[in-house]
């Protein structure tokens, strides 16, 4: 999964974490609740700002639990057992799709 937001931004809304992830914002909070990676900032209204570090952190937590089809308690479980691990491997699978999308946009416009 590639998550379309805007470089260099410090904070992002859970209305832009929703629509890049295309989840609904309840499904952001509850996993923000079950994962303790996940650490928002909130504003004096309450709103969660997410940082560009909780972007990679619920990347990995998508990665796991909708593309992997981890369960919940199996996702916290390989999180903490082999978090730094699992991280380098997500970051590296990451930056091959890039490749390969940007190597595909390259052959289509031979």
């Amino acid at each position: 999964m590639h998550v379309e937001l805007k470089e260099g931004k410090l904070y992002y809304s859970i209305g832009e974490i929703s629509k890049a992830f295309g989840v609904n914002a309840s499904l952001i909070r509850f996993w923000e609740k079950e994962f303790d990676i996940l650490k928002p900032k909130k504003n004096a209204k309450g709103n969660r700002k997410f940082t560009p570090e909780d972007v990679k952190n619920l990347q990995l937590i998508y990665h796991l639990v909708k593309e992997r089809g981890f369960t919940l308690d199996g996702a916290k479980t390989h999180l903490k057992e082999n978090q730094k691990q699992t991280l380098d491997k997500f970051e590296i699978i990451r930056k091959l799709e890039t490749i390969k999308t940007q190597l595909t946009e390259l052959k289509n416009q031979l």
